[in-house]
């Protein structure tokens, strides 16, 4: 997500209908729904996962305990032990 000025984008009265609300601050304005995007749809993210997990499952093999993998990667034990066992499928 990028930040653009609002003088750049919007209508000038719409602007300072903003500012009577929000002078000065930053505001999120989210997506319509139709335009939004499932969280991890994205090809390049999905492939990232499976490399990260392929790599979790190699650290296991390599000894590493479900705690130690969860710390390394920043995931819980309990995400940990799913991947681990989506692996063995």
């Amino acid at each position: 997500m990028s930040y653009k000025n609002a003088e750049d984008i919007l209508p000038r009265e719409l602007l300072r209908q903003l500012q009577q609300y929000a002078d000065g601050t930053c505001i999120y304005i989210p997506r319509k729904a139709e335009n939004r995007q499932c969280r991890g749809c994205s090809p390049a993210y999905r492939e990232e996962l499976l490399q990260r997990n392929q790599q979790i499952r190699h650290d296991r093999r390599m000894g590493l305990t479900t705690r130690q993998l969860a710390e390394k990667y920043h995931l819980s034990e309990k995400s940990i032990s799913r991947i681990l066992r989506e692996g063995n499928k």
